[in-house]
C-alpha cells in the first residue's frame, strides 16, 4: 500500500506544477486560488480511481481489479443515468441541466469506498479525505457547478456501487503462531472466514 500512497503524492505534486504553470495562462476566473481549487478537484476525481486500479494490479489481486471495474463500471452508469433522468439545472448556468449527481464526487467516492472496502481504513481514510476535497471543489470552486444535494448524490452512487461489488480482501486467511515461556509452549491457529 506504499506505493499507493505514494502514487497519489507524485499525483497531487504534478497537479500542483502544473497548476502553477497555467494560472498565468488562465483567465476565467477572477481568483487564482478558486481555480487551483477546482483544477485539484478535476484531477484527484480521476486519480482515486485510477490509483485504486493499479493497487490491484500492483498487488496481484485479480479478483480485486475485477471487483473494481464492475463497481467504477456501475457507478459510471447509474451517475450518468441519472442525470439524464433527473434533469436538474446547474447552479450556475441558465442552459445545462445535468446537475444531479455530480460526476466528479461519484468518481472520487468510487475510488476512496473501493480502497476503503478491498484494504482496509488504514488508507481508506486518507482515500475518503481526498473525495471530500472533490465534492466540496465542485461547490466551492471558482464556477460552483453543484450544490450540496449533487454532492450527497454523488458520494451515495459512488459509495453504494462499490459496497455492491466489493468484498475485503483477505489474503491471510491463516495465520499460525507459536509462543514460548516458563517452560510452556503453545501453538496457535486462526482461521478467517
Amino acid at each position: 500500500m506504499k506505493i499507493q500512497s505514494n502514487l497519489i503524492v507524485i499525483f497531487i505534486l504534478l497537479n500542483c506544477l502544473f497548476n502553477c504553470y497555467s494560472q498565468n495562462n488562465y483567465k476565467q476566473h477572477d481568483n487564482p486560488l478558486n481555480h487551483t481549487y477546482e483544477t485539484s478537484g478535476d484531477y484527484i476525481q480521476l486519480i482515486l480511481p485510477i490509483s485504486a486500479g493499479l493497487t490491484t494490479i500492483i498487488k496481484k489481486d485479480w479478483e480485486g481489479t475485477k471487483q473494481f471495474a464492475f463497481s467504477y463500471a456501475t457507478t459510471l452508469a447509474i451517475t450518468y443515468s441519472l442525470k439524464t433522468i433527473v434533469d436538474k439545472k446547474r447552479p450556475e448556468s441558465n442552459t445545462l441541466y445535468n446537475s444531479f449527481p455530480s460526476g466528479h464526487t461519484a468518481s472520487a467516492f468510487s475510488g476512496a469506498s473501493f480502497i476503503q472496502r478491498r484494504y482496509g481504513w488504514k488508507y481508506g481514510k486518507w482515500a475518503y479525505l481526498l473525495a471530500t476535497f472533490v465534492g466540496v471543489s465542485r461547490i466551492e470552486g471558482g464556477t460552483q457547478w453543484h450544490d450540496p444535494w449533487d454532492i450527497l448524490g454523488g458520494a451515495a452512487v459512488g459509495i453504494g456501487s462499490t459496497y455492491i461489488f466489493t468484498k475485503p480482501n483477505q489474503q491471510d486467511k491463516i495465520d499460525i503462531g507459536f509462543i514460548t515461556g516458563n517452560d510452556n509452549y503453545v501453538l496457535t491457529f486462526n482461521y478467517k472466514f
